[in-house]
């Protein structure tokens, strides 16, 4: 392909990408990002599978 048709590609494609709109489900959006509704939003759902530094110096002491 020679260098002419090549830059013809690449306008073409930057082109559409850049009028290229896509749907967006904003209340699906929404609802994934959204503020959890339960009582634990402050509780460290991963707390539990690391041990905090603090303990692991006091267990080596």
């Amino acid at each position: 392909m020679g260098r002419g048709r090549q830059k013809a590609k690449h306008t073409k494609i930057a082109r559409e990408l850049k009028s290229y709109s896509p749907d967006v489900n904003f209340s699906a959006l929404e609802s994934e990002l959204g503020h959890p509704t339960s009582d634990d939003q402050y509780v460290d759902k991963w707390a539990d599978l690391y041990a905090d530094e603090d303990e692991e110096e006091l267990e080596r002491a």
